[in-house]
């Protein structure tokens, strides 16, 4: 096979059922056409690699899969995929998600359908596209004390006390608005279809270039939505923080104090996803948001 791509990472969820037969499955296929191929150490540690495909595999660490690897796969759901993301982009290497979840508006190759749709995109035949990142960092007196990369939101929460937590919004240092309440999620397109569009906010599409703040159960029901473009910086100012907490694709958390700035931007590098050549963004919102299939045949609204 002649491809761009050939040293391939493989990151999975051993826990997901039958995932040991699906990556026997994808291993076969690519080893057959002579490719290097890397297994994430998660993955060979729980025992769901055979032992005959083991031996012809490189082992790696996920924090180095970026290095090594031009081409990351995911077997799993989109929480795999969010996982693998945050390793993946800041060495700026494409990832293929592989269904093996429940929703899939990340990993959109079908399981069933897999070593067909993966054949043809290490021959070129894939719809390429960019999702940008947020890069979060907590500033406690002055100093920089933690810092997160997140592809679908970071979430301010009010953690376990439940009492409504008290911040301050800021954009490119212009003063927004004080609010109470039990969070704040600021999302990229990517994340606009998880969290924040059950708490209320908008669809973007994944190729736009803006955020949008979605608060949580606000005191005053005149706080909405807001969407901002993705060159602004936002700083958020934790007044009355209580139990609360910063947390980051739902998959990391850091305690957050009062007093404390979380300053969120746009990533510098944006993600490389590659889709099947079938992929249509409209078409996945229907299927996975089960919205009304078209009716009329787009020839006859003219």
């Amino acid at each position: 096979m002649i491809t761009e791509f050939s040293r391939i990472g493989i990151v999975t969820r051993p826990q997901t059922p039958q995932i040991a037969d699906s990556l026997h499955e994808l291993l076969g296929f690519l080893l057959a056409e002579q490719l290097d191929v890397f297994i994430d150490r998660e993955s060979a540690d729980e025992g769901i690699v055979r032992e005959d495909d083991l031996a012809r595999c490189r082992i790696t660490d996920k924090d180095n899969i970026g290095r090594e690897c031009s081409l990351v796969i995911v077997l799993g759901g989109d929480g795999t995929f969010l996982s693998a993301a945050r390793k993946a982009a800041p060495f700026r290497i494409p990832l293929i998600g592989v269904n093996q979840g429940h929703l899939g508006f990340l990993t959109q190759v079908p399981g069933e359908n897999m070593v067909k749709e993966i054949a043809a995109m290490l021959t070129g035949k894939y719809r390429h596209e960019e999702r940008i990142l947020l890069e979060a960092d907590l500033i406690r007196n002055g100093s920089c004390v933690g810092s997160s990369l997140a592809l679908n939101d970071v979430v301010i929460s009010r953690g376990g006390a439940g009492q409504m937590i008290e911040f301050e919004t800021f954009i490119d240092r212009e003063f927004v608005y004080t609010q109470r309440s039990d969070g704040l999620i600021v999302s990229t397109p990517t994340g606009s279809t998880a969290y924040a569009l059950a708490a209320g906010g908008p669809i973007l599409q994944a190729s736009l270039r803006a955020f949008t703040l979605v608060p949580i159960c606000p005191q005053s029901m005149t706080n909405r939505p807001i969407a901002v473009s993705d060159t602004c910086e936002i700083d958020i100012l934790i007044t009355k923080a209580g139990d609360a907490r910063a947390h980051f694709d739902g998959q990391s958390y850091t305690d957050i104090q009062s007093g404390d700035i979380l300053r969120i931007r746009r990533y510098r590098h944006s993600l490389r996803v590659l889709h099947p050549a079938g992929y249509h963004y409209y078409k996945t919102l229907r299927q996975k948001l089960h919205w009304g299939e078209q009716l009329v045949p787009i020839s006859q609204h003219d």
